[in-house]
């Protein structure tokens, strides 16, 4: 204990080292997993409900038994049936019987209900429903034998065909004719509440867009009103079983079994000619293969900092081996053993170093997150800060000397051992890099160690080119200095020249930890362009407004909304024919998504938005001049036409030529391969049949949004009134605004973006404060020296400020050093392991290309200023300590 006192400062060192590693190999996965189930639950929560729900879904031939009501008692028979662990997830579930709108068509004695466009009314007998909604007029259906089948309607459907209690229906389907009443009137309490899924017809009915469409709504009724309609109609019903599984009790480590558990289900009859409808297992298996990339990319950035960390932890030990050499040469001279050197120091470390790991440990394992347990690398650690003092003094002093020797002499030519070893690391850091760009790293079965040290090892390999290269230049720049007036600055290169404190350790150390920050940085700037180049192609503008079909003078009124400085129209739709031909030998050459813009109004949003897009000339310098008009088109469609086709817009057909061949065209929206964009001012226009836009490009800066958003509806119910030749109340698809920025921010919060973002932070951040830490290592290693020479030439007048400058020479190859060659390393990681870092998970439907932020290239030439002054200042620490004319006057060196 006393000794520990005498040695408190390197004791505690090691301590304070080995706490902040135990913190972050048990910290760090914890965040890491809390991060990754909060972006699966979130994940799961925005999926509709045709993907994330089990529904087992049936339809029979009518059946006059009556049994409708049967399949409520398999409810929760089937939960149980359900594959491990898929039981334990179910929350909420419905069963429900109905029969299909498309195949029912009501009629009744009231308007509308008398004439006019048909009315296609579905029917759904549903639980939950009475408990999610509240009657504003009747009761709910209860339907008796021999008695009209009863029906209950939404407030919505009531007012759009005039439905009130007492109104008599009659539906007809393929057999025959059922007669209905209407017995009550509701409103949903909570619209998203997911009771109300598969009854959004009931919510929301359409009314007609065009001549010829029908109604389209659906009502409530109850078992018996079901069966009674089925059978006097001749339509079958269907049943369904859904099941809602709790996001709340997933997490990120049920990802496999969940999976292969909601697979298995779908493969399952549970009823005959049943079929089960979810997409669950597709969608976690996206969301795993995202979290396998990004744990991937944690693992690379984890090892650099524990690397680092480790390096730290065998320099400080290193240097208090050093501190204590004089004791432990004078006890092997009389006659002390190895083994008394390394129990005496063991017993040194051995209270203090596992308890600093184990407090570590236990402050990792109490930080918010998931966690499975204390890892088997806390006790690495606590045995490597407890062996490495020990082991290193055993090693330093395997022989017996009568003196200390000297610590500034450098051998010229490294041993065979320190060459072998040297190449060792060599082949190691290229045979990892081969096999990471074979294999990648891949995390589903564990993280493989080597492989996520091979980022590691290729900045220690870079460490030791450059410390073989680095003697060269310094000679080269020592003779200058000799030239030079003063001897401050011949000083400090010639100590830096001589390896002091140019050293392997600090150099290592200082290159692992910039080339982690210079990585993360990279990797989150090549993410981040890719990201926004994914928004611009969706939204090219500050904004775009989507509905169902504009009235051609909606532009005007949209650019009088306050806040809207331009807008251009488009019209966009998948799945269009591409003819060879417009005449009766048209050949047909396959379907395309095609995009129909306004290019001068487009090219002008663009420029009054900033966004990065450039419109092809030829879009917007085409006129009207009877030729096939100018087309831009994709790499698919090129090769499928021969210069010219025509393309269905509407259902007219337009020739065009192609004008230009390009991956991706902004607005036509991500992974389409298939799409041809045509100039809307250079097309026929036809005064009875123009092009009715679907969409509009925004410029503008604090759109007032819910007053664009009512003036595009009412340019939507304005085009369908003219239409049907009647005032209709609202549009059948309600207007949608999605703004550029809105949209970005939505890229950030998908999937397990939280743990990228936690990883880069992480390797920012610890790259930068370890790196500090292996200049000041550097700067202690070598006080002891520093202070002899400073008090010898203190003799000769050197100044406190000469002083600071000469430790500044000795400094700078040592950083500058570390910061290029970390900047270099980092930089071509991404690039150098290619895909088997996965990130194009992070940016779907776009190229990620590595780019080099400016701000990183700042941010390492701040490190380099922030190691100088971190090296200045531990250096003013040990020399106040010292007092260096006692140095000179004594020859102290601890």
């Amino acid at each position: 204990m006393r000794r520990i006192r005498v040695y408190a400062a390197h004791v505690g060192l090691l301590a304070v080292l080995g706490l902040v590693a135990a913190l972050l190999v048990t910290g760090a996965p914890r965040i890491a997993d809390g991060y990754a189930d909060a972006g699966l639950r979130a994940d799961v929560d925005r999926l509709p409900h045709q993907v994330r729900d089990v529904s087992i879904l049936v339809e029979a031939v009518p059946d006059r038994s009556g049994v409708a009501a049967v399949g409520q008692a398999s409810l929760d028979g089937y939960v149980a049936q359900l594959p491990q662990p898929l039981p334990g997830l179910v929350d909420r579930r419905w069963y429900a019987a109905g029969l299909p709108e498309e195949q029912l068509a009501a009629t009744g004695d009231v308007p509308p209900m008398d004439g006019g466009a048909v009315k296609n009314i579905g029917l759904r007998a549903q639980t939950g429903v009475p408990e999610a909604a509240e009657l504003t007029a009747g009761r709910w259906p209860r339907t008796e034998v021999g008695q009209p089948a009863e029906l209950a309607v939404s407030v919505a459907v009531a007012e759009m065909l005039s439905l009130r209690p007492g109104v008599r229906l009659r539906f007809t389907g393929a057999e025959g004719v059922a007669r209905a009443q209407i017995v009550g009137v509701f409103t949903a309490r909570d619209a998203d509440d997911p009771v109300w899924d598969d009854l959004r017809l009931a919510l929301d009915p359409i009314a007609p867009l065009e001549d010829g469409d029908p109604y389209l709504a659906e009502a409530v009724t109850d078992w018996a009103g079901v069966d009674l309609v089925s059978i006097a109609t001749g339509v079958p019903t269907g049943y369904s079983w859904r099941y809602r599984l709790d996001e709340d009790r997933l997490d990120t480590s049920m990802l496999p079994e969940v999976t292969a558990a909601v697979a298995e289900s779908r493969r399952t009859e549970w009823v005959p000619e049943s079929r089960v409808q979810t997409s669950l297992d597709t969608a976690l298996a996206r969301f795993a293969d995202e979290l396998r990339a990004v744990r991937s990319l944690l693992a690379v950035v984890q090892a650099g900092l524990i690397a680092s960390l480790l390096g730290l932890i065998l320099l400080a030990a290193r240097l208090a081996v050093s501190r204590r050499r004089e004791e432990f040469t004078l006890l092997r001279a009389r006659g002390a053993a190895l083994a008394t050197i390394g129990v005496r120091t063991l017993a040194e470390a051995a209270p203090v170093q596992p308890v600093a790991v184990l407090v570590g440990a236990l402050i990792g394992s109490r930080v918010p997150g998931r966690g499975d347990g204390m890892p088997w690398a806390v006790l690495l650690l606590a045995v490597l800060t407890t062996a490495v003092v020990p082991v290193l003094a055993m090693l330093a002093h395997r022989r017996v000397a009568a003196t200390a020797g000297r610590a500034d002499v450098i051998r010229q030519r490294p041993s065979a051992r320190r060459l072998t070893v040297e190449a060792s690391v060599l082949v190691l850091a290229g045979l990892g890099v081969l096999l990471l760009r074979r294999r990648g790293l891949d995390a589903a079965g564990g993280v493989d160690v080597y492989l996520a040290s091979v980022p590691v090892l290729v900045a220690g390999a870079a460490a030791l080119v450059a410390l073989r290269l680095l003697p060269w230049p310094l000679r080269l720049a020592g003779r200058w200095a000799a030239r030079a007036r003063g001897a401050v600055l011949f000083l400090g290169v010639a100590r830096a020249g001589r390896g002091a404190p140019v050293a392997l350790g600090p150099l290592a150390v200082l290159i692992v930890a910039v080339s982690t920050g210079v990585f993360g940085g990279v990797v989150t700037t090549s993410v981040a362009a890719a990201r926004d180049r994914a928004a611009t192609l969706t939204v090219p503008a500050d904004a775009v407004l989507t509905g169902y079909a504009f009235s051609p003078d909606a532009a005007d009124t949209l650019t009088g909304v306050p806040g809207v400085r331009a807008v251009a129209r488009m019209w966009v739709e998948s799945n269009r024919r591409l003819l060879s031909e417009s005449g009766a030998q048209a050949t047909l050459l396959g379907q395309a998504r095609v995009l129909v813009v306004d290019a001068p109004a487009f090219a002008d949003v663009v420029a009054r938005s900033g966004v990065d897009v450039d419109v092809p000339a030829a879009l917007r310098a085409a006129v009207r001049d009877g030729t096939p008009v100018p087309a831009v088109v994709s790499a698919q469609v090129a090769a499928d036409i021969d210069g010219e086709a025509v393309a269905d817009v509407q259902g007219r057909l337009y020739g065009f030529r192609v004008a230009g061949v390009v991956d991706s065209f902004p607005g036509v929206g991500l992974g389409v391969e298939r799409f041809v964009v045509l100039p809307w001012q250079a097309l026929p226009e036809y005064e009875y049949t123009p092009i009715v836009p679907n969409r509009y490009l925004i410029a503008g800066a604090d759109i007032d949004q819910g007053r664009l958003l009512a003036v595009a509806d009412d340019a939507q119910r304005r085009r369908q009134s003219d239409v049907l030749g009647v005032e209709v109340a609202r549009p059948q698809l309600p207007a949608a605004l999605e703004t550029w920025r809105a949209y970005r921010q939505g890229l950030e919060r998908t999937g397990a973006n939280e743990v990228l973002t936690l990883a880069f932070a992480a390797g920012a951040v610890g790259g930068t404060a370890l790196a500090v830490l292996a200049v000041g290592f550097a700067v202690i290693a070598d006080a002891a020296g520093r202070g002899r020479m400073l008090s010898r030439l203190r003799t000769l007048g050197l100044s406190a400020v000469h002083g600071r400058r000469l430790l500044i020479y000795e400094l700078v190859p040592l950083v500058v050093v570390a910061a290029v060659t970390g900047t270099v390393v980092g930089a071509l990681l991404p690039r150098l392991l290619g895909p088997a870092l996965g990130l194009s998970a992070f940016a779907p439907g776009v190229p990620l290309r590595q780019q080099l932020d400016p701000l990183v290239v700042g941010g390492v030439s701040a490190l380099v200023v922030l190691g100088l002054v971190a090296g200045l200042v531990a250096e003013t620490l040990v020399n106040r300590r010292k007092r260096l004319g006692e140095v000179l006057r004594l020859g102290e060196e601890n």
